[in-house]
């Protein structure tokens, strides 16, 4: 005895007579289309172009050997030459300059994001009284000019007798970078959970030890941010440093390459090559906390 089954509505297929239309194949969304993406890349090769070229024009220059070669960089051509590196490492105090910068920077930066690290966690943790007005009073701190601080700062590092001296242009270059780096640090730390702070307590944890042990391994990128800004405002800074270093040979690289230039004469080949040479250590800096920047740019302008 066999059985037959009736075909259900979905096996049947449309009735007689009736044409199925065939799906629609359009983009998911979020997707470019060939154009777009074309136009994007091309944007970003034009862009890259352009930020590029400053850089490449100034190592161009710097192979020029007279310093009237930027009037006619055509001619350079055929004559580059390495004698203006030469020139600014064996004849100049470049290795002086670069040992002043480099100490007044690290110091910024180790002293700088220390400041605005503790800073930033006391006010995105803790509720003391004024602890709001307290973040306004440093951001009000950088409304003043450069001209306007000078006369009141020189003053104060002559009386604790640390004019000339490598602790003053630091301490003066933190009051710079602090306020900046407490408000990125402290945008950064309310973004890590709070039960956190708690669990650490429950672990036995003093608050210091909380801080130390728990949050900032998890606030490296905001502190990768700090560090690089505390570290170019001291790098490329020059009216404190010209005002507050007297011997030539402390001066920082930024300070160092204006002795290129007199009253009546500019050697641009030699400036070109210096400069040349003061963005190595910027971009060996840049490259070690590269990782974590973008992560710590983001992340810090979350939440204020």
């Amino acid at each position: 005895m066999s059985t037959s089954t009736l075909p259900t509505a979905a096996e049947a297929g449309p009735p007689a007579g009736e044409r199925t239309a065939a799906p629609r194949k359009g983009r998911r969304r979020g997707e470019v289309s060939p154009l777009g993406r074309l136009t994007s890349h091309g944007i970003l090769i034009v862009a890259s172009l352009i930020a590029l070229f400053p850089v490449a024009w100034l190592v161009f220059l710097s192979l020029g050997p007279d310093k009237d070669d930027y009037l006619r960089p055509g001619g350079i051509w055929g004559k580059m030459t390495l004698d203006n590196y030469s020139f600014v490492l064996q004849n100049t105090n470049f290795f002086d300059w670069l040992k002043s910068s480099l100490i007044v920077s690290l110091g910024t930066t180790v002293i700088g994001v220390l400041v605005a690290a503790t800073t930033g966690y006391a006010v995105s943790r803790m509720r003391f009284p004024g602890y709001k007005k307290f973040m306004w009073v440093l951001l009000v701190t950088q409304m003043f000019p450069v001209a306007v601080l000078m006369v009141p700062m020189y003053q104060i590092l002559s009386d604790l007798q640390l004019i000339d001296t490598y602790l003053g242009l630091i301490l003066v270059y933190c009051s710079t970078a602090v306020p900046y780096c407490a408000w990125l640090m402290k945008g950064y730390f309310d973004t890590i959970p709070f039960e956190i702070d708690e669990a650490g307590r429950v672990d036995g944890l003093t608050p210091f030890g909380t801080f130390t042990r728990l949050i900032l391994p998890l606030a490296k990128p905001g502190l990768a941010v700090a560090a690089f800004y505390s570290f170019i405002t001291a790098f490329g800074e020059v009216a404190f440093a010209t005002t507050f270093m007297l011997d030539d040979k402390k001066y920082t690289l930024a300070v160092g390459l204006q002795s290129f230039v007199s009253e009546h004469d500019a050697q641009r080949n030699l400036m070109a090559a210096t400069a040349v040479l003061i963005a190595i250590p910027v971009s060996a800096f840049f490259y070690l906390v590269q990782k974590n920047l973008v992560a710590g740019l983001t992340a810090g302008g979350t939440k204020g």
